[in-house]
């Protein structure tokens, strides 16, 4: 698989989000998984210590086993995990949060330690010498931020040139056909002026864009969107949003591809990601989503693509 670079790691363009593991998949659903993605030549591995009530980096880690320098493992701190461990971005949170992650994960570094969500009771430059210390130490390799605006981008790049601290080298936020507020709200173009990549998640909209949903039907039992509250469901699946899927469907089958390829692979076109983090609960999941890399869309399907999503809007 076609690999990108996030800061110094090489990392496949098509990664693997963990956070459905130790939640909607076990312990030995999660090494099949895991295993089926490294054979598929996944190597990005996205999880979180809030995911799973934590269990999410304690399955990856024995997943990956004697596999683990095949990896590049990216997890998160700053969400709350319980009354204890509220969360935040302090440093004496920081010195905590990511030993407590190296021992989930059975490891000795972290390759990518992101900061899950913003926290505005810390100030940026005590979060970034945090940790600017673990890199120094070895602990972290690369920091990124996840959930961030165009103008928090601009402003921790400025401290960490300002003090010689680490930077963070990609964001993280979600990002899709459906969902391109990284567009409107200038993420990509902070990302750009800044030399930071950009790691969407939710990239298939929370499987609205795998075709597995139909108009006027209830969401399939089991599925991201089966327990969601009906207000948002009803968001989620609304006739409009039918209609762009229905548009896109309709290009991705004309080029002889599936609407789940045509998802990945219009992000993988946008210069500024690196890599599209797909959830799997199953091996044959994680091949597919490995296997979107290869389609390459050009500048006219592009066009087109937005072509047809205006005229779905419209209609």
């Amino acid at each position: 698989m076609e690999t990108r670079s996030i800061g110094k790691l090489d990392a496949s363009v098509v990664g693997l989000g963990c956070n459905n593991f130790g939640g909607r998949i076990d312990e030995a659903a999660t090494t099949r998984v895991v295993g089926a993605a490294l054979d598929a030549g996944i190597t990005l591995f996205d999880t979180a210590d809030i995911y799973g009530g934590t269990r999410s980096e304690e399955y990856l880690g024995r997943a990956l086993g004697a596999r683990r320098d095949e990896a590049i493992i990216a997890t998160k701190f700053g969400g709350p995990i319980d009354d204890e461990r509220k969360g935040g971005a302090s440093a004496q949170y920081i010195e905590r949060a990511v030993e407590d992650s190296l021992q989930r994960l059975g490891t000795d570094r972290i390759d990518l330690y992101q900061l899950h969500f913003p926290d505005a009771a810390t100030p940026f430059d005590e979060t970034l010498g945090a940790l600017d210390r673990l890199v120094r130490a070895g602990k972290v390799l690369e920091i990124g931020a996840s959930n961030f605006s165009a103008d928090q981008i601009d402003e921790t790049a400025r401290i960490s040139a300002d003090n010689g601290f680490a930077r963070f080298v990609s964001v993280q936020n979600e990002y899709s056909l459906l969902r391109r507020g990284p567009e409107r709200f200038g993420v990509l173009d902070a990302c750009a002026r800044n030399g930071l990549v950009f790691i969407p998640y939710f990239p298939l909209a929370s499987g609205v864009l795998t075709g597995k949903y139909r108009r006027n039907e209830a969401p399939p039992e089991g599925t991201r969107l089966a327990g969601m509250p009906a207000e948002r469901l009803d968001d989620a699946l609304s006739e409009k949003v039918f209609d762009r899927v229905e548009a896109l469907d309709a290009f991705a089958t004309e080029h002889g591809h599936t609407l789940l390829e045509l998802a990945i692979a219009w992000l993988l076109a946008r210069p500024t990601v690196a890599s599209v983090i797909a959830g799997a609960t199953k091996p044959e999941q994680a091949r597919a989503n490995a296997a979107a890399a290869a389609w390459a869309l050009t500048d006219a399907d592009l066009r087109e693509i937005d072509a047809r999503i205006d005229a779905a809007k419209a209609g």
